[in-house]
């Protein structure tokens, strides 16, 4: 099968996750990825939370699938010289260093574009250069409540909360993962390469968007009817937590099903979506709030709406959560149950459409992971397996004229 990014070749500098993840999916998508590892050591994740001794870490494997990895002394003049020559046949460099490391290094923007005016440089930062807090170290949870995300995550009365979801690090690299591609499209009509950098802080912010459109309207309004707080409650001049309210206009709210005194995830959650009223009414068996004027409309409901959540809750605690969804279902509610981790990896339906793969491995043996978020119509993305430390080190020496004994002495100098 011909991948759209079959001929593309892409200099991985990157360690962790967010770069790693964005390098990734472009390598899903048949891009030719070279992770260049320290030797002997290599990424930090192949030894982070290991679930078997002496063998990549799932942290490694999950993020580093369909590369292939060359390990390079960078701080060597022979270092140098090979990723010289990579450079210049490569298309895309991606890295997420710290500020002033490729400078370091020898590889400023203007080096690169000296061995390769068409390279596209990409880069994952924790805040965006010049802002005040360029110098500072970013990690996941930094950047969530840096772009805005935990201060709105939570319950009112408690303290801002982060999302387990990687907002600050997968979410970063799938963004960086559009800079690259539109700067391809953007060389190919012009032939120049460009620098391309995405902050966590901006690419959290961007997905809190409508958390900013709320604290807009709050300066305006001074209160915002959708949340839990209206019209009981008070706010103050920021957009407060509301724990597990929708946020859109369309008040929803976890509920508990048959099981949750002893099952952490036996709950559902369920939308009082304006125009699904009338089936809720008639899914839960309360026909008279059709017509009850304090139902009949989405401002009637709300002084009430933790009311309705508590009777919507009585009438499931005699069914499962998968109950509950195949009635809710068939009256078009929108609703869905909580799942697992355990219960994600183990649907059927998501290891039919790929989204949940299993990847046989050198040393770990077979492994199941998330596979490629993006369907296509003539395209299936396949997952291989990441590359064991250093793999591909002669296979990518050789592609870059490097012979038997020159190889042999770059082994032997621990160059690579």
């Amino acid at each position: 099968m011909n991948k759209p990014l079959q001929g593309i070749r892409i200099i991985d500098f990157t360690h962790v996750q967010a770069g790693p993840a964005c390098t990734q999916m472009l390598a899903w998508f048949g891009a030719d990825v070279i992770k260049v590892e320290r030797p002997g050591s290599g990424d930090v994740t192949r030894s982070q939370l290991r679930d078997i001794p002496d063998v990549d870490a799932l942290y490694f494997t999950m993020l580093n699938s369909n590369k292939k990895s060359l390990t390079l002394d960078t701080k060597t003049q022979a270092g140098k010289e090979v990723l010289e020559k990579l450079i210049k046949v490569s298309d895309v460099m991606v890295e997420n260093f710290g500020p002033g490391a490729l400078d370091r290094m020898g590889f400023s923007w203007e080096r690169i574009q000296e061995l390769n005016p068409k390279m596209i440089l990409a880069s994952v930062k924790g805040f965006s250069d010049g802002h005040h807090y360029e110098d500072l170290k970013v990690y996941e949870n930094v950047a969530q409540c840096a772009g805005g995300a935990a201060s709105t995550t939570g319950w009112w009365d408690g303290p801002p909360t982060v999302s387990s979801a990687a907002l600050g690090d997968s979410n970063t690299g799938m963004h960086l993962a559009i800079g690259i591609l539109t700067a391809y499209i953007g060389r190919q009509q012009t032939g120049k390469g460009q620098k391309v950098a995405v902050s966590m802080q901006d690419a959290v912010l961007n997905l809190c968007r409508v958390k900013m459109r709320d604290q807009l309207r709050l300066d305006r309004l001074g209160y915002l009817e959708e949340y839990p707080q209206y019209p009981h409650g008070t706010f103050s001049d920021v957009v407060p937590r509301g724990g597990n309210a929708g946020g859109g206009g369309q008040p929803g709210w976890v509920l508990k099903c048959k099981g949750w005194e002893t099952d952490p995830n036996a709950y559902i959650y369920f939308t009082v979506q304006g125009h699904a009223w009338e089936p809720i009414c008639d899914a839960i068996g309360k026909p008279e709030w059709k017509t009850d004027p304090n139902y009949t409309t989405a401002k009637a409901r709300q002084p009430h709406i933790m009311d309705i959540f508590g009777t919507i809750e009585e009438w499931l605690k005699d069914k499962t959560k998968y109950e509950a969804v195949d009635i809710l279902r068939k009256f078009d509610i929108p609703c869905a149950p909580v799942l697992s981790m355990k219960e994600l990896l183990n649907d059927e339906s998501l290891r039919k459409s790929g989204s949940i793969v299993e990847v046989p491995h050198k040393t770990r043996g077979s492994y199941f992971t998330v596979g490629s978020p993006i369907k296509f119509s003539d395209l299936k993305p396949e997952v291989t397996a990441s590359p064991l430390l250093g793999e591909n080190t002669d296979e990518v020496l050789s592609s870059l004229g490097y012979n038997g004994d020159q190889i042999k002495a770059l082994h032997s100098d621990k160059v690579v």
